[in-house]
């Protein structure tokens, strides 16, 4: 039996005598999905592979469970999801499992947003921006937006300080950058006031600044 069989065996014993266990749903899950995330996260900021180790096991039990939680329910199970990321690695890599090359990391990204807006049935987006996770953090989802109006070179004039951004990069080291925001976490806390919802509220609004912008008669 392989590593994996074991898991998943250990894990139908433990929702069959288990009463915690048993008792987990998919909702109540989640929360448990977010805090290992979040300690794996930190052994790759730390290097510590001894530790990321033991917590992408911990992030692995989450995916059996749930896998799990689908088989009882006669939905999906864990060979399913492994088959489905598996097929999909292949169809999204054509230059490595077929004839076609690529040259660049560039080239690859651009051919992973087609072929994955194929895959959905609507051909190519017509949206300025990605569909992003709802859940996406605010600063990633911050960091996600200005990154496609670099990308796809979208009018910004107005709904972000270009040139702010532009004098400020330069000065930039990931000491000092960990430094300013720490301290706007701190200052927000002293305030009474939510930073990840400032934040997702301003770069949500930047975003529909700028599809705005774009659609405007005369842009390009």
């Amino acid at each position: 039996m392989s590593a994996i069989d074991e898991l998943r065996a250990t894990m139908v014993r433990l929702r069959a005598e288990c009463p915690w266990d048993r008792e987990q749903t998919h909702q109540s899950l989640a929360r448990c999905l977010i805090d290992e995330t979040s300690e794996l996260l930190e052994t790759i900021d730390e290097g510590d592979l001894p530790h990321m180790r033991e917590e992408l096991g911990d992030v692995l039990i989450q995916v059996v469970f749930h896998a799990l939680l689908a088989e009882e329910a006669g939905q999906f199970d864990f060979d399913d999801v492994a088959r489905d990321i598996n097929e999909k690695l292949i169809r999204r890599h054509p230059h490595v499992f077929g004839a076609q090359r690529l040259d660049t990391s560039d080239q690859v990204v651009v051919q992973w947003d087609q072929i994955k807006a194929t895959e959905k049935g609507r051909g190519p987006s017509p949206a300025l921006f990605k569909e992003l996770p709802p859940r996406l953090p605010a600063l990633m989802f911050a960091e996600a937006i200005w990154k496609q109006i670099q990308k796809k070179k979208l009018p910004a004039a107005g709904a972000v300080d270009v040139a702010q951004v532009q004098a400020l990069a330069p000065q930039l080291t990931d000491a000092a950058l960990g430094r300013m925001l720490f301290e706007l976490a701190a200052a927000a806390r002293a305030q009474g006031l939510d930073p990840e919802g400032a934040l997702r509220r301003h770069a949500d609004g930047v975003r529909q600044a700028v599809e705005k912008l774009a659609s405007a008669p005369g842009s390009a």
